[in-house]
């Protein structure tokens, strides 16, 4: 299993960034996916979380502001973020469980300052 994010950097107050996750390993479209993240001197949090189906879960401090999305064709889970805020700098992580066995990304930095 391997997962790969990319997508980060530096972006200003109330600008936009998009991550993506590309998956390859297993049956992408059979598993649920989901966002994290950790900021610095705190423990990592869900962000976002779709499941195979497609429903979606979010974070109370990103719902309206960031979107998740699957593209079963590509094996790959994006997250859209709008209106990002100095809070949202983390290092976010895709994630997925298979055969209950934990599977992490690398972590790809966002930094929102100006």
């Amino acid at each position: 299993v391997q997962l790969q994010a990319s997508g980060g950097g530096l972006v200003q107050p109330g600008g936009s960034l998009r991550l993506s996750c590309a998956a390859s390993g297993f049956t992408f479209r059979s598993s649920a996916m989901s966002w994290y993240r950790q900021a610095p001197g705190k423990q990592r949090e869900l962000v976002a979380y779709i499941t195979a189906g497609g429903s979606t879960n979010y974070a109370d401090s990103v719902k309206g502001r960031f979107t998740i999305s699957r593209d079963n064709a590509k094996n790959t889970v994006g997250l859209q973020m709008n209106s990002l805020k100095p809070e949202d700098t983390a290092v976010y992580y895709c994630y997925t469980v298979i055969y209950w066995a934990d599977y992490w990304g690398q972590g790809t930095l966002v930094t929102v300052s100006s």
